[in-house]
């Protein structure tokens, strides 16, 4: 009983039983109703006479008034021997039933009513049907209807035979809709309940991570939809599952080189291969900064990823940032003897944004714009308003990017040069490459302020790195003043 076919199956049955339930009382009823009107109205012998008689009466009467007392005493006379003579016809037994009469003028209103006792009214369907005609001076001067009472004992063997019969093919015709109902239902059921049967394999394969699993569209449009939203899941689902081993195939090869160089120096200072000495020391040192903010720019993804980066957010003056951020990076672009310049907008608005990560990101894409700007080159930071945005251009004059790989700027342990792990630095020792983290975590940190970053380049010219940020909401005039 919890399959929903087996459900929707018996939920077909039962509404068809009840429909043709009451289809096959409300036949019954009104099919025996009928046939006792119509043995009411058309078993009775015909009344030639009482025409007659009533043809004279209104000859010479002029009008149906007092008609009705010559009916009466017709309906107390003959009624016995009409009862009679439907007993020797096979009809019923009783005796103490009287023949019923309506009288109607020519237009069919009635003038004596024994049915209804209601005159004045017009005769129905069936009574004109049933009615003979009374004709006067050879005009139509009345209708004349003869019945016995509908409700009383009227049916003989053969209308209660064919009554019996009636009601027996009814209740075969129930029985019969009601299995074909059920065969019907379970067809169909099974047909609506197939769809969501694969579907509930199909994420039984995915929750045991097998992610190439789909499922196909069809069914109704509900089903469908439902179809296409897990395919879509499914594909979300394989991606970042094969993003989630690629970055741990990358954070595990990142972390071995540093690991690398850490043991096997230490190595070699324990067997007295190198000297004690404070160069050494440094070098070492320099491994373990690399290690410690390759696991900050991870804390920092995961956290983004999380949707649980803090930011503490606030009206920040953006000239001063910038500025704050080019004086802290030109003692390195000195030493790479890389001009850095500010070019900045008068009159900027301040900034809805969290300071300090505003000024990582703006530190990070200078960084990478310094490593990459040949010596003798130029680095330029430039503020402009853009509608309710300001908008920060970081512009190099470097090698530039390969534009098959200019899609990929942003993407985890993505480098320009994958086969260069170290670069000349400042004083000529080797220099880590960054991470390959930098642009990913600047790239969450600049959509967790609701802003966006893209990146520009021109192959031997240089590369510019754009984002914006959303302006800040001025306080109204009165708060204004009162500050």
């Amino acid at each position: 009983m919890s399959r929903l076919w087996v459900r929707l199956t018996l939920a077909f049955a039962l509404v068809v039983l009840v429909a043709v339930g009451v289809v096959a009382l409300l036949g019954s009823f009104s099919a025996t109703a009928a046939l006792r009107y119509y043995v009411a109205y058309s078993a009775m012998m015909p009344h030639q006479n009482l025409v007659d008689a009533l043809s004279t009466y209104y000859e010479q009467q002029g009008s149906w008034e007092g008609a009705g007392r010559v009916l009466e005493q017709v309906a107390r006379t003959q009624g016995p021997m009409m009862m009679g003579m439907r007993r020797g016809m096979g009809g019923p037994m009783s005796r103490d039933v009287l023949l019923q009469f309506v009288l109607a003028d020519d237009e069919g209103r009635v003038v004596y009513d024994g049915v209804e006792e209601n005159p004045g009214r017009l005769l129905s369907s069936d009574e004109r049907a049933a009615a003979e005609t009374i004709e006067a001076g050879g005009e139509v001067a009345g209708l004349l209807v003869v019945s016995l009472p509908p409700r009383s004992a009227l049916l003989g063997p053969l209308e209660e035979a064919l009554v019996a019969r009636m009601r027996r093919w009814l209740a075969i015709g129930g029985l019969a809709a009601g299995g074909l109902a059920l065969l019907l239902g379970l067809a169909l059921s099974r047909s609506l309940t197939a769809p969501l049967q694969r579907l509930a394999a199909a994420a039984r394969g995915i929750a045991q991570r097998d992610f190439s699993r789909r499922v196909q569209p069809e069914g109704s449009a509900e089903l469908v939809d439902v179809a296409l939203a897990f395919n879509e899941m499914a594909v979300a689902l394989d991606e970042s599952e094969q993003q989630r081993k690629n970055m741990v195939a990358d954070v595990a090869h990142e972390l071995r080189t540093p690991l690398a160089v850490l043991q096997g120096n230490l190595q070699a200072l324990l067997d007295d291969l190198y000297p004690m000495d404070k160069a050494e020391l440094s070098r070492l040192y320099d491994e373990t900064r690399l290690l410690s903010r390759l696991v900050d720019d991870l804390r920092d993804l995961a956290l983004a990823d999380a949707g649980q980066l803090g930011l503490n957010v606030q009206a920040v003056d953006a000239t001063a940032l910038a500025a704050d951020v080019g004086e802290s990076l030109g003692l390195a672009a000195e030493a790479r003897d890389v001009e850095l310049g500010l070019d900045l907008e008068e009159g900027l608005p301040p900034v809805q944004a969290d300071p300090d990560r505003l000024g990582q990101v703006l530190r990070n894409l200078l960084t990478n714009a310094l490593r990459h700007t040949p010596p003798g080159g130029t680095v330029t930071l430039s503020v402009r308003r853009d509608g309710g945005f300001l908008r920060f251009v970081v512009a190099d004059t470097g090698e530039g990017i390969e534009p098959v790989e200019l899609a990929n700027v942003f993407d985890r342990f993505w480098r320009a040069d994958r086969s260069r792990s170290r670069d000349g630095g400042a004083n000529g020792a080797n220099e880590r490459v960054g991470s390959g983290l930098g642009l990913a975590i600047a790239q969450s940190l600049v959509r967790a302020h609701g802003g966006q970053i893209w990146a520009e380049s021109d192959r031997g010219v240089g590369s510019r790195f754009a984002l914006t940020i959303p302006v800040a909401q001025q306080p109204p005039a009165a708060e204004q003043r009162q500050s």
